[in-house]
C-alpha cells in the first residue's frame, strides 16, 4: 500500500512538471490606420509615374498667373515643437493637431491637377501637392497656381524612382536638389517644406538629406489606395472604395494620401469626401 501511493504521489509531480504556462495571442490586423508600429512602405506603393504629353484641349485655368502674390491668405497649422515623427525612418505620420491634412502626390497633370484646385477652390480647402519634378518641368504654368492659390509645395523627387532611397547620398541630394530647382524655376523664391519619398519608400539617408536641403518627410497615415484599380473594376466602385477607406481609417491629427495624377476616380471621390471631412474635422494646409 506504502509502495502504491508514493508511485501515484510521484506520476503527479511528474505531470505538473511537463505542464507549461499557457499565453494568450491575439491576431493583428494586416493594416491598421491609427499608429502602425512599423509601416511598410511596400503596402502602398503607387506605379513610376510617366509624364504625360499635355493634351490637345487646355484644361480648366492652364493660363495662370505668371507670378505668385506677395500674400496669399490660407489656413495653416501652427508650427509645433514636437510632432508625431513615428512614419518610416522617423518621417511624419501626423499633423501634430487636431486639423486633418490632406495631400496628393505625383503632379502636377494638366488634365487632373486644375479639377483638384478647382474643387479645392469650390470647398476652401487648402491641400498639400507632393510634386514630382519632371512633371513640374512640363507643366510650371499649374505649379504656379498651386502656389498662388495657397497650397503648401512638396518635393517627391525627380522622376518617381522606387529605389532613390538606396542610393548614394550625393545621388539622393542631386535628385532632391533638382526637382526645388524646377520649382523655384517656376515659382521663384518658392518655400518647400517638405519632401514625400516615392512609394513612401523612405531611408535613414533619404530623410537625411531632405533635413539638408530644409524638408521635413512626410509619411501619411490614411491610405485609400486611390492608385491601385483592380483589373475590371468599374470606375463607380472605385471611388466608392476610396470613399470607405478614408471614412473608415481618417482620424484627428491624419495625414491622409491621395493622388491627383491621373486619377479621375480621386477627384469624383473628394467631391463627397471634402463636405463628410468638414463637417467632422477642420482641414489643414502642412505649415
Amino acid at each position: 500500500m506504502r509502495t502504491l501511493m508514493i508511485g501515484v504521489a510521484l506520476a503527479g509531480l511528474l505531470g505538473l512538471a511537463g505542464c507549461g504556462t499557457a499565453v494568450a495571442t491575439e491576431g493583428r490586423p494586416s493594416w491598421v490606420a491609427a499608429a502602425p508600429a512599423a509601416p511598410s512602405p511596400s503596402a502602398s506603393r503607387p506605379p513610376e509615374v510617366v509624364v504625360s504629353q499635355s493634351p490637345s484641349h487646355s484644361p480648366a485655368h492652364s493660363a495662370s498667373p505668371s507670378h505668385v502674390p506677395a500674400s496669399v491668405v490660407t489656413e495653416r497649422a501652427p508650427h509645433k515643437k514636437k510632432r508625431h515623427q513615428d512614419g518610416p525612418a522617423d518621417s511624419l505620420m501626423k499633423t501634430g493637431q487636431a486639423g486633418v491634412a490632406l495631400t496628393f502626390d505625383d503632379g502636377p497633370d494638366p488634365v487632373q491637377t486644375p479639377k483638384m484646385l478647382d474643387l479645392l477652390a469650390r470647398t476652401h480647402v487648402k491641400a498639400t501637392f507632393c510634386l514630382v519634378g519632371q512633371n513640374v518641368a512640363a507643366h510650371p504654368d499649374l505649379v504656379r497656381r498651386i502656389a498662388a492659390e495657397g497650397h503648401t509645395l512638396c518635393n517627391h523627387s525627380w522622376r518617381h524612382s522606387l529605389t532613390l532611397g538606396r542610393q548614394k547620398p550625393s545621388v539622393i541630394r542631386a535628385d532632391l536638389q533638382r526637382t526645388n530647382d524646377a520649382i523655384r524655376a517656376a515659382v521663384p523664391g518658392a518655400t518647400i517644406g517638405y519632401m514625400r519619398a516615392p512609394g513612401g519608400n523612405f531611408t535613414p539617408a533619404f530623410v537625411a538629406e531632405a533635413r539638408k536641403l530644409g524638408m521635413t518627410s512626410i509619411y501619411w497615415q490614411v491610405d485609400p489606395r486611390d492608385w491601385e484599380h483592380r483589373p475590371g473594376e468599374p470606375d463607380g466602385a472605385h471611388e466608392a472604395k476610396v470613399i470607405r477607406a478614408v471614412k473608415k481609417h481618417v482620424g484627428k491629427g491624419a495625414i491622409v494620401l491621395s493622388h491627383d495624377y491621373g486619377q479621375p476616380d480621386t477627384i469624383r471621390a473628394y467631391e463627397k469626401l471634402i463636405p463628410w471631412l468638414k463637417q467632422r474635422y477642420t482641414l489643414i494646409a502642412l505649415p
